[in-house]
């Protein structure tokens, strides 16, 4: 059995994203550390992963920016285009970063 704490698990899966390439890249490694981050901290508590990933998208792409990180949510969104990613990590958890209009 492998453990939740095995780095092998910490994978990226990209589910839909409209965003260029290279903004992208970029949105995955900074989810990835802010997940990683925050989980040393306070396990299971996602608030201040998902507060800095939307400090740093505000900051490299401009203001704006929303971040939701969770287990079992469904969501109807209105995203500016080409500024949106669906992702999980570590298997089952969602997190969802868009641009607002």
């Amino acid at each position: 059995m492998e453990s939740e704490n095995n780095p092998a698990n910490n994978m990226a899966l990209v589910k839909h994203c409209d965003m260029p390439e290279d903004m992208r890249v970029d949105c995955v490694e900074t989810v990835s550390s802010a997940i990683e981050t925050a989980l040393e901290k306070h396990a299971q508590n996602y608030e201040n992963a998902a507060k800095a990933v939307k400090t740093q998208m505000d900051k490299k792409y401009g203001k704006s920016w929303h971040c939701i990180i969770g287990e079992g949510y469904g969501f109807s969104i209105t995203h500016e285009a080409k500024n949106l990613l669906y992702m999980y990590f570590n298997g089952n958890l969602a997190i969802l970063v868009f641009k607002a209009l």
